[in-house]
């Protein structure tokens, strides 16, 4: 609740400065505030009308799209708020003046609808920030409830402070009110980009960094008032993780320094060049020395692997090659459907095929009863159809191979042999399958146990450290010297901002006599 309502209190105060001072420009000028009103007017129902849309629609989607755009929305909240800080930490003390020297111009170029515009977008500007900002920290908080109560009450507040401003009444230092709640909102902020990093993985989007750090259920025990304003109200959980906690302080550092650094000690033009400089030293230095110290991702093993009993298999493209016995076989494997195997979540691959069966063209009765493992086929009478019969072989067979992470974890071939015997007595085909160990069959094979393991642990492995080294290693890396960049061209217009300051106003200054210089000075 505190969290809303000095979200509501601060934005909702920008907006009734805005209005306020236009209004009492207004009276002063003898206009009337009816334009004005109805620009707030509108611009505070589209306002309401954007965070009403985000939130039903969020509410429509699924559970992980749901989360992406939390997480969107989240992440636009921190750029709000940030820009908002940012500004307010410059243009704070000079915000009254420059409202009205705006509305001098408005009032001048297009009279009273002009300022309302100007209030119109003022307000909705405002009131579209406050919306994002407040639906972030609404799913952030443990009561939607008592969030909501509180940014009603800090806007109420801040409709009454303008209130006060219009009539004269109330007087308020803006610099140091706009400093004391902005320390308050980079911490709510951090918290937004903990949240969003959180959502962002229960999303799918970010798979990496989430080992645990430090346990805070001592600190913020849930259920208790202290949690509530740790947990709901700063958005620090009791089990944050790496990545967490990486991108909070990488939010808290750099805008607690910019915003709060003493005026009195910040660095002249010449010093400020120079630790920019520095800085973005440092950021490419980190960028290169995470890019070379984490170690890479282990290679899975994408060669032949043994089959159990002798013999190999391997995976080409999408045609598992065995070789066994001195034959080489090819079987193009299908698409593959998800299952989980050896402990993986694994694509598994079934082919069906044929297979030739070396065996006699003539059998025995006491033959074909130890092809079917002692029994004879049905329909089949010893005493009219005592043989020799014509044999027919075949075999059926089924190869299931199972891939992960672009490597042959597991592969097996069944076989089915069946016999077919005509003549000897025989008025029709008999059919049976062979199961007795002395009768000719199609082999079955399956890979060896222990090569399975070892593909299965160096997949496990790999799909493991690979996101963490790309994340480690690559993307934040990229964003640092992403960070570099910005601060060198930070850089780059200051210096220009120095040379324009120090050129002369016009071409005619330059052609002015400079005054001449002595040799020695008398002091």
């Amino acid at each position: 609740m505190l969290a809303t309502l000095v979200i509501g209190l601060r934005e909702g105060l920008e907006a009734a400065l805005i209005v306020g001072i236009v209004a009492a420009f207004l009276r002063r000028n003898g206009r009337g505030l009816g334009p004005m009103w109805l620009g707030v007017g509108l611009a505070i129902g589209a306002s309401v009308a954007v965070g009403v849309a985000l939130w039903l629609l969020e509410s429509a989607l699924p559970q992980a799209q749901q989360e992406a755009l939390e997480t969107v929305i989240g992440a636009v909240a921190v750029v709000f708020v940030t820009g908002m800080l940012l500004w307010m930490n410059r243009h704070a003390r000079s915000m009254k003046r420059e409202l009205e020297s705006s509305a001098v111009a408005a009032l001048h170029d297009g009279g009273a609808w002009a300022l309302a515009a100007m209030a119109f977008l003022a307000v909705l500007k405002e009131g579209f920030e406050t919306s994002v900002f407040l639906l972030a920290t609404f799913r952030a908080a443990q009561s939607a409830g008592l969030a909501a109560g509180g940014a009603v009450l800090g806007i109420a507040i801040a409709a009454g402070i303008g209130w006060g401003v219009y009539a004269g009444g109330v007087r308020i230092d803006l610099g140091r009110f706009f400093r004391v709640t902005g320390a308050f909102l980079v911490l709510v902020a951090a918290g937004l980009v903990l949240t969003a990093v959180r959502t962002a993985h229960e999303a799918g989007w970010i798979v990496a960094g989430q080992q645990r750090t430090v346990d805070l259920t001592w600190l913020a025990p849930t259920g208790s008032v202290q949690g509530a304003l740790i947990t709901g109200m700063l958005g620090i959980p009791s089990d944050p993780r790496l990545i967490e906690v990486v991108a909070w302080l990488a939010y808290v550092v750099p805008v607690a320094l910019f915003v709060y650094w003493p005026a009195k000690r910040r660095p002249g033009a010449a010093a400020a060049a120079r630790l920019r400089l520095a800085v973005a030293g440092g950021l490419v230095a980190a960028a290169a020395v995470l890019a070379l110290a984490v170690p890479a991702a282990p290679a899975v093993a994408t060669g032949a692997r043994p089959l159990a009993g002798g013999g190999t298999a391997d995976l080409r493209g999408s045609t598992l090659v065995v070789q066994r016995d001195g034959e080489l076989e090819r079987v193009d494997l299908p698409a593959g459907t998800a299952a989980s195997h050896a402990g993986l979540a694994a694509q598994q691959h079934v082919a069906t095929g044929a297979a030739a069966v070396d065996g006699p063209a003539t059998v025995t009765l006491a033959e074909v009863a130890a092809a079917g493992g002692g029994r004879l086929p049905a329909g089949l009478n010893p005493a009219q159809d005592p043989g020799p019969f014509r044999a027919t072989w075949r075999a059926a067979t089924t190869t299931t191979a199972w891939t992960a992470g672009g490597a042959l974890v597991d592969a097996e071939r069944t076989a089915t042999t069946l016999l077919t015997i005509t003549g000897g007595g025989l008025t029709t085909d008999r059919t049976l399958t062979v199961t007795g160990a002395g009768a000719p069959r199609a082999a079955s094979w399956r890979m060896a146990p222990a090569a399975v393991a070892d593909t299965a642990r160096a997949v496990t492995a790999a799909t493991t450290t690979g996101p963490e080294h790309l994340l480690w290693a690559v993307e934040l890396p990229a964003a640092l010297l992403l960070a570099a960049a910005i601060v060198l061209l930070a850089l780059v217009r200051a210096r220009r901002r120095e040379r324009a300051a120090q050129a002369p106003a016009s071409p005619a200054a330059a052609l002015l006599p400079r005054p001449r210089s002595t040799p020695y000075a008398v002091k």
